[in-house]
């Protein structure tokens, strides 16, 4: 179930995890970075009353890997696997915060790239970074549904 238009290149509710969490995934900037979207909500917060660790991690590990995926298709979805991903949280996000999520090539290799990530509300304010590297899947190793 996809609700993507290639003319603006948005990406919407296209896995399970995008649906669950409600972001949208930008694939269209011609600085080949991808975005993740997000208005945060009361479902994405934590018991502090602001958004759960593993919402930024989500939004910056979906970001930085479409990334990677851009380095080798315009559309973005050429496969990259997380292989590993450190967060660093910065400043707490809260109910009605508009968050853009951000990956940056920091070096590719034939298999693996290393993309570094942010995460910042609308008025450029950093709520959290990470590093992570990046493992292109083989189309002939990828599950079959």
């Amino acid at each position: 179930m996809t609700n993507d238009s290639p003319d603006t290149g948005l990406i919407k509710s296209e896995t399970g995890a995008q649906r669950l969490v409600g972001y949208v995934l930008d694939v269209s900037q011609e600085d080949g970075r991808a975005r993740c979207y997000l208005r945060l909500s009361e479902v994405h917060l934590n018991r502090h009353d602001v958004m759960h660790g593993g919402i930024a991690s989500t939004l910056l590990d979906n970001a930085m890997g479409a990334t990677a995926s851009l380095s080798v298709d315009s559309s973005g979805r050429t496969p990259f696997m997380t292989v590993s991903l450190n967060t660093h949280f910065l400043a707490p996000a809260f109910p009605g915060t508009e968050l853009v999520a951000t990956g940056k090539i920091v070096r590719a290799g034939k298999s693996l790239q290393f993309i570094d990530g942010e995460l910042t509300d609308t008025t450029g304010a950093l709520i959290a970074t990470a590093s992570g590297v990046f493992k292109r899947v083989p189309l002939d190793r990828l599950a079959t549904r």
